[in-house]
């Protein structure tokens, strides 16, 4: 009786890929939701104020999609590089003076700013220890990415300005996360807070650019992995 309690006791401490961790690389998948602003200061020239408020950026939905090269460092350490690609809109919106908007009925209220970054983040992630199937941990890291749909070069052949941006942006960021070790696969939750770190803005002499004295990234994300190997696949296939 007491043998078969002890036998029972140890096989519901098994976990789900019990040497996962243990493997110097492995690979995997994320995807996340974001949403991004800009980071600006409301212009200090005082003709501009005359008619203009204030210029304020809010939180917009986009989209990322990573590749997950995962190197293990020691038990609690492993060194991540994700390039991977991101959609981005951010939202700029313009409080005009009532009287410049009667004589400029067709002052724009507020623009959308599209991005198509590619991504290459490089992230030190720390691990808790183990508690069967699940283990929190945080990250840091720095990030470079290209502004595909960047319009630095375009000249304005309307009569309606264009937010031009700078292509090549510096980020760093930080996060916490906790990893789900399934049958054949690790999921993991992550949050992650990333902060821009060159000015994007492109000089105008259009009231709309003049109205920040610079723009910078910041952006909120919600990411879902996936890693697996096939050394993690097989162990557990042969288990069961």
């Amino acid at each position: 009786m007491a043998l078969a309690l002890s036998g029972a006791a140890a096989h519901g401490q098994i976990s789900n890929l019990g040497q996962f961790d243990s493997q110097l690389i492995h690979f995997g998948i994320q995807v996340g939701y974001t949403q991004s602003k800009f980071d600006l200061n409301f212009s200090e020239d005082d003709e501009l104020r005359e008619t203009l408020q204030g210029t304020t950026s809010y939180y917009a939905p986009g989209f990322h999609i990573a590749i997950i090269g995962d190197l293990r460092l020691n038990d609690y350490f492993n060194l991540r590089m994700l390039p991977g690609v991101t959609l981005v809109t951010r939202e700029l919106t313009y409080s005009w003076e009532e009287g410049y908007l009667e004589t400029h009925r067709l002052a724009e209220q507020s623009r959308n700013v599209e991005s198509v970054y590619g991504d290459i983040p490089i992230e030190l992630k720390f691990r808790a220890q183990r508690y069967n199937n699940f283990r929190p941990y945080v990250i840091g890291g720095v990030s470079y990415g290209f502004d595909f749909a960047s319009l630095r070069k375009n000249r304005n052949l309307t009569d309606q300005s264009i937010v031009r941006l700078k292509p090549s942006d510096f980020r760093y960021y930080t996060g916490v996360g906790f990893d789900v070790f399934l049958l054949y696969v690790k999921f993991a939750i992550e949050l992650k807070m990333a902060f821009g770190t060159v000015d994007l803005k492109v000089e105008d002499p259009d009231i709309y650019i003049r109205s920040t004295d610079f723009l910078k990234s910041r952006t909120f994300m919600l990411s879902f992995t996936f890693e697996g190997a096939p050394e993690s696949f097989s162990r557990s296939r042969r288990s069961h």
